[in-house]
């Protein structure tokens, strides 16, 4: 294992352990409300100090973005962690148990390691740059599903950006018709997780966040998928727009979206 993923996953575990015992005792964990339907939790931050201090303290000078913590600055920008330490916080504070630590490391601005840690089912999703993609150890792919109608695709609602709802439920609705069916978990990483293991076929979501997709894209790339925006291109991670698929029926989810996308969501 490189060395840095290898502190990448030890960040992850002491982090979810932390997040399994708080989540034992949900009437303990205090919540606020950082925007408009935007929470985080005591535990998120908590997790977050964890996973800043274990990346520290073997990589003190490197640059750290994390969803609560925001830029920590190093002397060494060439080595960006980006950070979630509960993503999926909703089915945390909810008692759903669908929730996960996504780290990922870029060097000189490329995804090089990636971790998204499921701590309620124990499952390691990592991978490095050029080597792989694996789950708990075993070499993971994405499905080579062919065409739409013998797929299912993954997706999450745009609760933060309702002005899209109806765009978003034409390319729902869209999709629905020639899927074998769709799931909405709450959890943009272990979506993505789940399309590299190949437990899904694709995923498209809209305003996502780098930290809620970072480690999940070198997952999907490791695996043998691609990652777009909705027109194709490379533009997801500052229009937070991404579809994750193989590249089979990449192209079909594309086209049932593009018409829908309007002059808002082709950028």
């Amino acid at each position: 294992m490189h060395p840095m993923l290898n502190i990448a996953v030890r960040a992850a575990r002491a982090a979810g352990k932390e997040i399994v015992r708080a989540f034992e005792q949900l009437d303990k964990v205090e919540v606020e409300l950082k925007g408009t339907n935007d929470i985080v939790t005591n535990v998120d931050k908590d997790a977050e100090y964890i996973i800043v201090e274990t990346i520290r303290k073997s990589y003190p000078k490197h640059t750290i973005i994390g969803e609560e913590c925001g830029l920590l600055q190093g002397e060494d920008n060439d080595f960006q962690w980006i950070i979630d330490p509960i993503d999926g916080t909703a089915n945390f504070i909810k008692g759903i148990p669908h929730f996960a630590v996504s780290i990922a490391l870029k060097v000189k601005g490329k995804l090089d390691q990636a971790v998204i840690y499921d701590p309620i089912r124990g499952e390691v999703f990592s991978a490095s740059r050029g080597k792989g993609a694996q789950l708990n150890g075993f070499r993971i792919r994405v499905n080579k599903a062919k065409e739409l109608n013998s797929t299912i695709l993954a997706t999450g609602f745009p609760y933060r950006n309702k002005q899209h709802i109806n765009a978003y439920m034409d390319m729902f609705k869209s999709l629905l018709i020639k899927t074998t069916d769709m799931r909405r978990a709450g959890s943009p990483a272990l979506d993505l997780a789940y399309v590299a293991a190949g437990r899904v076929d694709g995923f498209f979501e809209i305003g996502l966040k780098p930290w809620n997709t970072a480690a999940g894209e070198l997952l999907i790339i490791e695996s043998g998928g691609l990652v777009t925006d909705f027109v194709g291109g490379h533009n997801h991670e500052k229009s937070g727009n991404i579809v994750a698929s193989s590249s089979k029926i990449l192209k079909d989810i594309l086209k049932d979206i593009r018409p829908h996308l309007g002059e808002a969501l082709s950028k």
